[in-house]
């Protein structure tokens, strides 16, 4: 029993349900959506740890080149053409 409390808690904590919710779903449903909560997690942390190593594979350094546009309400403002 204490692992379908252990399940409650997850989906309350980290996936935003309401006891309710977690109480109602069938018991293989309910099995998936925490299995799937769990690698969701996993992949954005992983995700974060690569980005924070800036090994993203995917960052862009700004330069001259490549900058978007300036609005033009704002060139004459900020003293760029």
């Amino acid at each position: 029993m204490e692992s379908v409390y252990e399940q409650f808690f997850f989906l309350k904590y980290a996936g935003s349900w309401s006891i309710l919710e977690a109480y109602n779903l069938p018991i293989g449903l309910r099995q998936w959506f925490v299995d799937r909560l769990v690698k969701q997690l996993k992949e954005e942390n992983e995700a974060m740890e690569r980005a924070s190593k800036g090994q993203s594979g995917n960052t862009q350094t700004l330069s001259a080149h490549n900058q978007p546009p300036t609005p033009q309400q704002f060139s004459k403002k900020y003293g760029q053409s």
